[in-house]
């Protein structure tokens, strides 16, 4: 007996030391993660007995439920969903993640329980299994040493009574977990994880950083030259990322990429503390930039669900050169309203109006909605596109089956056909807004029955109408990134990879009339709306400077809105003569085109002039009456002549000089005031804007060069000599 138990405790302590814990395999990388190493102390030192009773409910409600004849270790009840209540994020995220690490290893843990015989116990109900079970997964996390205990934090009964029942059978729980290693030949306990789930978890811990530049609060300049001080690099790509290296997004230019090892040192600049920088997934950055590039100025965008408030924050930073209004639907609770304003205050944003109804309450003809142009839809989804799980459902507010769908590897048949309905009730619900123009469509779904299923089943169904445009599919626009290539795609994927999350976009905007020309007014204001106008406006407000005297105070403080609204009135002056001119462009130039053409057909016996000169050479025609007008073919020529330029002079669309040359009048006399008319009309031959030349009557009337120069004044041209 003696032998025995030396050999036990021989055991235990080769367990302690050779055991191969998540934990240690987490800080393995190279880099060192300062956020892995700090992540891993607290685990090693413990959590606090919150956390552990909210892992423990949300395992409750997510641990794979075997069959009647192979349920060895009960859970008790859990048709009652747990109220969860968590002291700040930090709490709700390790609560999370350490449910998600009971639920992928529940097999070795109930067989460590089993085999070691500490399971069951009748001083334990079911109810606490869930507990017990979370709590042996930590305990092997910390080599099962004992739990560093918070003076701070109030103690929990349960909590303490299972965390003394596992520490008391440490000895046997070390051995059990030896010998399950053994039995299955793995040399860490990551060995027990499926394939799929151990190429999510390095997907996961590999995926890079994106961050979005708030410019209520910064420019990107001046982020760049924060980072700049601070040692960061800039790269290129995502590719030449490596360690202080950040490099911009190719799709949206406003956000920042960053390697995954520099999440905790990122968390603690300042430029995170006051909300200049904030860390989200690039998916719902592609999301408000698609909306963003549909708006106008004043027009206004509804917001179909709360999911994260970054998302709402990220779209009024967005609109920042505009007058719009982001109507959020389904703040149910002034307490959820007073947390979401708390929120966006230090962000800067004011433009954001709550509804406590919900998106398909809403009725399409509401009064608030009329200025809405775009819906921005995000609804829930299965999410099997996520790269981080745990960060998605404590941003996006998802539902904690996200872990047992992906530990699964895919969605139940019932669970995706409920979504994949109330994600068509909503598409098509806005598709019934009459002043609607455009709805942006967003999942993180890998499955075709929540993605283009959806979109077409919604275009099929005709529900705005006979009386509206019926809507069609176009390629999102997300920036003017210089590294953004324009989409021909109609549909926008990316696929679950190493570098992103998964991400599936769609673009439904009403058709436009074939006879409806382009709006000068809307592409002006659309410009605004980006903030492409701003350095127009400063050249115009210096023009003001030097033609005005200095404003007052009272000028200075006008408001934003109003500005911005002045942008696209000055720019609308400044170019919508060269619009309309580009626009008309193409069918002016075809009608003269078939002018010169109908011109040269009915006088086939052309002079080359004797000195082609160019339209810019031309000198500037005054305007002269003859006392004699002209007859017959003469005048015929004369007028085409006079009408081919004016059409050539209204398709110019740069200025230059172009001088015609002194329509002849008949020779007057200085002694008589009467005129002497020649009996043989004299003409001069001229050269025409592109080197035409209006031939002279074929009657044996003399041709003379035209008197023409490159000067820019018009040349002063003596009379010609009668004819005698």
């Amino acid at each position: 007996m003696l032998g025995s138990k030396s050999n036990l405790v021989s055991l235990h302590e080769d367990v302690t030391n050779d055991t191969s814990d998540l934990s240690e395999k987490k800080i393995s990388d190279e880099k060192g993660s300062v956020e892995k190493r700090t992540m891993t102390l607290i685990e090693k030192n413990g959590y606090h007995d919150s956390v552990y009773i909210n892992a423990a409910k949300i395992f409750q409600g997510i641990h794979t439920k075997k069959h009647k004849d192979r349920i060895l270790v009960r859970y008790g009840d859990d048709s009652v969903s747990p109220m969860l209540t968590f002291k700040d994020e930090y709490f709700q995220r390790v609560s999370y993640e350490l449910a998600f690490n009971a639920l992928k290893y529940q097999d070795l843990l109930e067989e460590i329980l089993l085999d070691s015989c500490v399971y069951p116990c009748h001083s334990i109900p079911d109810e606490l299994t869930s507990l017990l079970v979370v709590m042996l997964y930590d305990l092997q996390e910390r080599k099962f040493q004992a739990r560093e205990i918070f003076d701070e934090e109030e103690p929990v009964a349960e909590v303490r009574k299972i965390e003394h029942y596992l520490y008391s059978f440490r000895t046997k729980l070390a051995a059990a977990l030896a010998r399950c290693r053994i039995k299955h030949d793995a040399l860490s306990i990551e060995c027990f994880l499926p394939e799929t789930i151990r190429k999510q978890a390095q997907r996961a811990s590999a995926l890079p950083l994106c961050v979005w530049i708030n410019t209520f609060k910064i420019s990107l300049q001046d982020v760049f030259g924060d980072l700049k001080k601070k040692g960061f690099t800039r790269v290129e790509s995502v590719s030449d990322l490596d360690r202080y290296t950040y490099c911009m997004d190719q799709h949206c230019n406003d956000v920042l990429v960053f390697p995954s090892s520099l999440k905790e040192e990122l968390l603690n600049l300042d430029l995170f503390a006051d909300c200049k920088l904030l860390l989200q997934d690039k998916s719902r950055s592609l999301a408000v930039h698609s909306a963003q590039a549909l708006l106008n100025t004043d027009d206004d965008i509804i917001v179909a669900h709360v999911g994260s408030h970054l998302t709402i924050a990220h779209m009024s930073a967005l609109t920042i050169h505009s007058t719009s209004r982001i109507f959020v639907c389904g703040v149910k609770s002034s307490a959820k309203a007073a947390e979401l304003r708390n929120l966006f205050s230090p962000m800067g944003c004011e433009n954001i109006q709550l509804l406590h109804e919900d998106f398909t309450e809403i009725e399409p003809t509401d009064s608030r909605l009329q200025n809405a142009k775009v819906v921005l839809l995000l609804p829930r989804c299965s999410g099997m596109g996520v790269g981080n799980p745990i960060d998605f459902i404590v941003n996006e507010h998802g539902d904690a089956g996200l872990l047992r769908d992906l530990f699964q590897g895919s969605v139940s048949e019932d669970k995706l056909n409920t979504l994949a309905e109330r994600q068509l009730n909503e598409l098509m619900h806005a598709m019934k807004f009459t002043k609607v123009q455009a709805i942006v469509y967003c999942t993180c779904s890998v499955y075709p029955e929540e993605n283009e299923l959806v979109v077409k089943k919604a275009l099929e169904s005709g529900v705005e109408g006979n009386k509206l445009q019926p809507y069609r599919l176009i390629p999102p626009v997300f920036s003017t990134c210089k590294n953004s290539e324009p989409s021909t795609e109609t549909f926008f994927k990316m696929e679950p990879s190493e570098i992103s999350s998964g991400c599936f976009l769609a673009i439904l905007a009403r058709k436009k009339d074939s006879s409806e020309n382009v709006s000068v007014k809307d592409i002006l204001a659309r410009a605004a709306s980006k903030g492409l106008l701003e350095g127009l406006l400063a050249e115009k407000s210096k023009e003001e400077e030097t033609k005005q005297p200095k404003v007052t105070q009272r000028r200075n403080n006008v408001t934003a809105g109003g500005m911005k609204l002045k942008i696209a009135e000055f720019l609308h002056r400044q170019t919508v003569s060269n619009t309309k001119a580009e626009v008309s462009l193409p069918k002016a130039v075809s009608d003269i085109q078939q002018k010169n053409v109908n011109l040269t057909s009915s006088y086939p016996q052309l002079k080359k002039p004797l000195n082609p000169v160019s339209d810019t050479a031309l000198p500037r025609a005054r305007k002269q009456t003859s006392p004699v007008a002209p007859t017959g073919k003469a005048c015929q020529r004369q007028t085409l002549a006079r009408k081919a330029h004016a059409e050539r002079k209204r398709l110019v669309l740069k200025t230059v000089e172009i001088v015609l040359p002194p329509v002849m009048t008949p020779y007057v006399s200085r002694q008589e005031n009467k005129p002497r008319t020649s009996t043989h009309p004299c003409f001069h031959g001229w050269t025409g804007a592109k080197g035409g030349r209006v031939p002279p009557l074929p009657s044996g009337g003399r041709v003379l060069p035209p008197p023409l120069a490159r000067a820019v004044k018009p040349t002063v041209l003596s009379r010609p000599r009668p004819w005698l």
